[in-house]
């Protein structure tokens, strides 16, 4: 062996060699031998990070199908082998994760419980409110109404206002900026 060269990097080489047969050939053997050197310390990983052993097992072995697949991504010159195979871990990992936040649900969480009817003078003054807005809005000019239009009604940033409608960012925000106190002032002086 030469004098640069450690058992450590032999054993790099010798997985990278076998991840480049499984990528270009779909080598079998290559891939068996990935499997049973990675596929019990994936699982003791995804112990680690706090699996059940069965939901750790089954996790890794995903984790390790898809290395199968995706074998002919993998780039020696970006990643060893087992950074390559334990990043894809870490992933299934943050995914399970994510997938086990979102199905668990509070039964009693104020925003799954439907909203109670407002009182008939909420409602009317709400109404109401709406109607100043729109005599309000009536009152503005047409470039700074079209502004509006297109932040609130059409959801639009400054930014891609500005794009849209080849007018300055600063421009934008400017006569958006006038339009609210103007609607602003009209309201206030409505009530």
């Amino acid at each position: 062996m030469p004098a640069n060269e450690t058992p450590l990097s032999e054993d790099r080489a010798h997985f990278s060699d076998l991840m480049d047969r499984v990528g270009a050939q779909q080598d079998r053997a290559a891939f068996a031998e990935l499997f049973s050197h990675y596929g019990p310390r994936v699982k003791g990983y995804l112990i680690r990070l706090g699996l059940g052993q069965a939901q750790a097992e089954d996790l890794a072995q995903e984790v390790m199908v898809t290395v199968w697949r995706k074998a002919a991504l993998f780039d020696r010159r970006q990643a060893s082998v087992a950074t390559w195979i334990f990043r894809i871990a870490r992933n299934r990992r943050i995914d399970l994760f994510r997938q086990d936040q979102r199905a668990v649900l509070d039964a009693d969480d104020p925003a799954l419980l439907p909203s109670a009817e407002a009182a008939p003078d909420a409602h009317l003054d709400a109404v109401e409110q709406e109607d100043r807005m729109r005599l309000a809005m009536a009152d503005l000019p047409a470039e700074q109404m079209d502004l509006i239009r297109k932040a609130f009604y059409e959801g639009l940033t400054h930014r891609q206002i500005a794009d849209v409608t080849g007018i300055p960012l600063g421009t934008v925000k400017s006569r958006l900026r006038l339009a609210f106190n103007r609607l602003r002032s009209r309201l206030e002086g409505d009530e």
